[in-house]
């Protein structure tokens, strides 16, 4: 008996299945949701995800046969004759080297400040005008840009910490608070940003060769409101941040980032991805959901001898030659081997998660350029947090900027 067989069993013995018409109501384990089950001898079809992206005979098609046994009486009808009653056992998908996690926890943020601090130690000062205040350094304002977004706390209440790394000799002094949300209102800082998140995945360039791209938002403090003349209500909802990113499906660690406007489409959007994180790294697979499913983007992962491993559509079809129709036959006829590939997508789930959890789902910016500073702050206090946990668990040193001469050259205004 398989785990989706005992999970049937397990939701036919507790929860109500009820009938309707010529399908089954079967309650979702996870959500308050009902899916409709038809038990076709030859083809039973049920509404979940699981059976739609997958075509598995999921769980609630087992919960729906074990509950109801197919007793016909003369007038047609089905009687209910058995309900089982299971032990739940929970089998954990991947096994945690808990004495290197509980190291990697425990001494992540001594760790965190020296890793920024060298990061930060490779972009070199701008070249400035002589007159006017003096600035504050570009390095010291990457330092508290980052270490301030890692706290998760109000920029006033972060300056204690600051305060605090400026006496470990972490930063040359200790800038005003205003100064360092100045600083991610700048625009110039993207790109440098941009290239501390692809420094920052390097260590880990030996490890990772099969990749998962996804997008998620992070919320803001700004509303959207319209009149909704259908209904006639004044309606309204968050802006967010939406944020297409494609990560190692080992270690989590980013890879590539791209953030555009928040109805920005996903399949536009990964050759970008694909590209950024084949300068770096040695790519052999690439995973997403059927978002992303298109011929373009099955060129452009093939362009760099990596294999896709993208879910198709409905409504999809084999038409197309060369690797999109092998995929798709693969997936038509032999999809368990497809979606053992294909699965390893839910890591950059994983990794979103990793991030929301950890610095927060939200942003505290209010301006458009702040909050994609601050998303991208986000993305190098967690690669960094990778890079922490990896150098327990694998044994990996982090030396930054060891691939270039000269780190990083910068423009402010």
């Amino acid at each position: 008996m398989d785990g989706r067989q005992q999970r049937g069993l397990e939701i036919a013995a507790t929860a109500e299945i009820v009938r309707k018409g010529g399908t089954w109501l079967v309650p979702s384990q996870s959500s308050p949701h009902r899916y409709t089950v038809c038990l076709d001898p030859h083809d039973p079809y049920c509404s979940c995800p699981d059976h739609q992206d997958g075509g598995f005979k999921c769980k609630h098609i087992f919960a729906a046969e074990y509950v109801v046994s197919r007793q016909r009486n003369r007038d047609g009808s089905v009687t209910v004759t058995e309900r089982m009653t299971v032990h739940k056992t929970v089998q954990r998908t991947y096994p945690q080297n808990w004495t290197a996690y509980n190291a990697a926890q425990t001494h992540e943020k001594e760790k965190f400040l020296d890793l920024l601090h060298d990061l930060c130690a490779g972009i070199d000062e701008p070249v400035r005008p002589k007159n006017g205040r003096p600035r504050l350094p570009i390095q010291d304002a990457l330092f508290a840009a980052c270490f301030k977004v890692y706290s998760t706390v109000s920029v006033r209440r972060f300056m204690s910490d600051l305060r605090d790394a400026h006496t470990k000799g972490f930063v040359s002094k200790v800038p005003h608070f205003n100064s360092i949300c100045n600083y991610l209102e700048n625009p110039d800082l993207t790109p440098i940003l941009r290239a501390l998140i692809t420094e920052t995945s390097l260590p880990l360039k030996a490890v990772e060769v099969d990749f998962a791209a996804d997008s998620s938002g992070f919320t803001t403090s700004r509303f959207v409101r319209w009149f909704d003349h259908k209904y006639g209500a004044v309606r309204q909802q968050h802006e967010w941040v939406k944020v297409h990113l494609m990560c190692g499906v080992r270690t989590n660690i980013v890879t590539a980032v791209e953030i555009r406007d928040k109805d920005a489409s996903d399949t536009k959007l990964l050759p970008a991805l694909v590209d950024a994180t084949a300068k770096n790294f040695s790519v052999s697979e690439v995973s997403a959901d059927k978002g992303y499913g298109s011929v373009k983007n099955y060129k452009a992962i093939q362009r760099h001898g990596a294999t896709p491993y993208i879910a198709f559509k409905s409504i999809h079809t084999g038409r197309a030659e060369g690797l999109w129709q092998r995929m798709y036959h693969l997936y038509q006829f032999h999809r368990g081997e497809f979606l053992q590939h294909y699965h390893k997508r839910s890591n950059v789930e994983s990794t979103f998660s990793m991030i929301k959890a950890k610095f927060r789902d939200h942003v505290r910016s209010k301006t458009d350029v702040a909050m994609v500073n601050e998303v991208l702050c986000k993305i190098i206090c967690h690669n960094i947090c990778c890079l922490i946990q990896e150098s327990h668990e694998l044994g990996i040193d982090t030396a930054f900027w060891a691939e270039s001469s000269s780190a990083q050259e910068v423009t402010l205004n």
